[in-house]
């Protein structure tokens, strides 16, 4: 019923258009209708003597010839003359009204044609079909931001690629170069052998964790995953999760503090809401600042629990958003060797949007905020 009473007040002055042209051509038509009567009519000496008059000169007929054919075919068959006038004038009157639709028809037609041409033309309609053109005006930018959303799709594959090349072949050249000084030279000190081992197999590690990240996205893009929800107790889960990364916090000069109530409960698939909050803490580890705190709170605010993790370091109000885009990295020095492969963030996002919640990040005043926020489960205590 709104959408009607939208629709109509929308096109009032396209109705009020049509019903004063109407009103104008009915009028002209009675009015002619009225004229010819009176032209036609016996009761008018004048019309009828020059009716006759005028058979007389055309068709050189007598007068009497002339006077008896006008009361026998024109006042004989007046009603009929007025009739056909009528529908004569009717027609007229549909023909124009239909000329009228067809102008706006055409009108839409054409700026439908130059969205589907891809035309820049402006697009432009008449006054009364205002709410129209703003339609199609909508319609039209809406195609040009996905054509731009798409060629930013494109574009992102374009880096995706570079991105494998690059992530994929810096570990793997170091595997090889290091097997290959280990082939070349079978009577090379035990010591050096040993190092050199260790730091192939290092590599190697990093490439298997990066080629994991590579199809964990992917998974999560095919939504291939199934949740097992089940009731998490969020203070258990994350000293967990700090105590598991206690040697990356410690190495970094930093110091981890939960600030969680004991008694606060979300609902979640805990080990893949654990791999997210993983991401969160290890992006503050290695991105914040050094021998600095990570402070991680949380709350309950209505039916949703609202946990922020906390740490030191600036994040420009450009970038906040694009951090959570895939393969995304705030400094590359820094994560050559430490950090992923730009995936953590854009899983952690994954994960928490599959749960049916937000993560986002402020930055302010020199400390980052990351916040996710979860539907929440009431406990009943006994």
């Amino acid at each position: 019923m709104k959408n009607n009473k939208k629709n109509k007040s929308e096109y009032k002055a396209l109705e009020w258009k049509i019903y004063i042209r109407i009103a104008l051509i009915t009028v002209i038509a009675l009015i002619i209708v009225t004229l010819l009567y009176l032209f036609v009519s016996a009761g008018n000496n004048i019309t009828g003597n020059f009716i006759v008059s005028a058979m007389q000169r055309l068709f050189n007929m007598s007068y009497n010839n002339a006077y008896s054919v006008y009361w026998t075919y024109i006042r004989g068959n007046f009603d009929y003359f007025i009739f056909a006038a009528v529908v004569v004038f009717f027609i007229i009157l549909s023909r124009f009204l239909l000329s009228q639709f067809a102008k706006y028809f055409n009108e839409i037609s054409n700026n439908l044609d130059k969205l589907v041409k891809d035309d820049d033309t402006e697009i432009s309609m008449s006054k009364e079909m205002y709410s129209m053109e703003l339609k199609i005006k909508t319609i039209q930018h809406s195609l040009k931001e996905r054509e731009r959303e798409a060629k930013l799709a494109e574009q992102r594959k374009k880096e995706i690629v570079a991105y494998l090349a690059h992530d994929i072949k810096t570990p793997l050249t170091s595997v090889i170069g290091y097997l290959s000084l280990l082939d070349e030279a079978p009577d090379m000190p035990e010591e050096q052998k040993k190092k050199y081992i260790q730091i192939g197999l290092d590599k190697a590690y990093r490439l298997e964790s990066l080629i994991n990240e590579f199809f964990e996205i992917t998974r999560y893009n095919m939504e291939t995953i199934t949740l097992y929800k089940k009731d998490i107790d969020l203070y258990y889960m994350l000293v967990q999760l700090t105590d598991e990364v206690y040697p990356q916090i410690a190495t970094h000069g930093k110091k981890a503090n939960v600030n969680i109530p004991a008694d606060l409960n979300i609902q979640g698939d805990p080990d893949k809401l654990a791999r997210a909050f993983n991401n969160i803490l290890k992006n503050a580890i290695y991105y914040g600042d050094e021998n600095s705190d990570i402070d991680i709170t949380a709350e309950k605010n209505s039916s949703t629990v609202s946990i922020n993790f906390k740490n030191a370091g600036n994040i420009p109000n450009d970038k906040l958003n694009t951090i959570f885009d895939k393969f995304y990295r705030l400094s590359e020095a820094r994560s050559s060797d430490t950090g992923g492969a730009g995936l953590g963030l854009a899983i952690a996002k994954e994960i928490i949007t599959l749960h049916d919640g937000t993560i986002r990040a402020e930055s302010e005043n020199g400390f980052t905020t990351f916040i996710v926020e979860l539907p929440a489960v009431n406990i009943k205590k006994i």
